[in-house]
């Protein structure tokens, strides 16, 4: 595939940015940057080297453990040939808890349907064949087994989407309760573009310049505009109230456009 000056800038920035996430891409997104900077004519290696990025969190916060990009493979190939999936999932803590595996136990066999970032880490949603039960599980704790299982027919999520599904898992685990205006869109921007901007937001990848993101604000108009600062195509999914809003802000900036 070839590609203009302004879509090769633009892939070399969506993997810097992409390196800078804290979501455990980074040491790929590194190795593709470089790849893409050789085959860049100078006149581009020079636009992108006077790209610095830094990733800045505030002094409280622990760095999330890094997902192997491996891994994100593995899980990624397995939902989208909906295959069975066995993985052996590592403890919490070193002295292992709940429903974790422990060394000798046997892996966790589950139809992996969805992966999906949450605040900076990578989550697998999975039907667990052995607990009968959704389960969310983290990427950096999983050590996926070979071969995968047989193929199986999805099953519908709890609350008809990822979203909502991962939304309620997460509700209330540290205070800020749900957003009253929740909205979903496509964007064709990779997702490890997304993720840095997303706030609290659910990003789920869909392909190579394709992602949906979930996103909540106070109002619905916020929302639009919290959305509309992506430079991309945005295809809105969801509800007729977040539509209302994008037509609104439209018709607002066209009326300022012309004034």
């Amino acid at each position: 595939m070839l590609f203009d000056d302004e879509q090769a800038v633009a892939l070399a920035v969506a993997l810097q940015i992409a390196t800078t996430t804290g979501a455990g891409i980074e040491e790929a997104a590194a190795r593709a940057l470089t790849t893409v900077r050789q085959v860049m004519p100078a006149r581009l290696r020079h636009r992108i080297d006077t790209l610095q990025l830094a990733a800045i969190q505030p002094p409280t916060t622990r760095p999330n453990p890094q997902a192997d990009s491996s891994v994100l493979i593995t899980l990624s190939a397995a939902i989208h040939a909906d295959e069975v999936l066995r993985f052996d999932y590592a403890p919490a803590s070193p002295a292992g808890a709940g429903d974790n595996n422990s060394a000798g136990t046997a892996p966790r066999r589950v139809q992996p349907h969805h992966l999906v970032t949450w605040r900076g880490r990578w989550y697998l949603v999975a039907w667990d064949l052995d607990r009968d039960d959704w389960r969310t599980f983290r990427a950096d704790r999983i050590t996926p087994r070979t071969p995968t299982g047989p193929r199986f027919t999805p099953r519908d999520l709890p609350g008809g989407n990822v979203a909502a599904f991962v939304t309620s898992r997460f509700r209330g685990s540290d205070g800020s309760g749900d957003w009253p205006c929740r909205g979903e869109v496509i964007l064709d921007l990779l997702a490890a573009a997304v993720v840095p901007y997303s706030r609290d937001g659910i990003v789920q990848e869909l392909g190579p310049n394709r992602c949906r993101l979930t996103l909540g604000s106070w109002s619905w108009p916020g929302l639009a505009s919290a959305i509309g600062r992506f430079d991309a195509d945005i295809e809105v999914i969801g509800p007729p109230e977040l539509k209302r809003a994008c037509t609104r802000l439209a018709r607002r900036y066209a009326d300022a456009a012309t004034i």
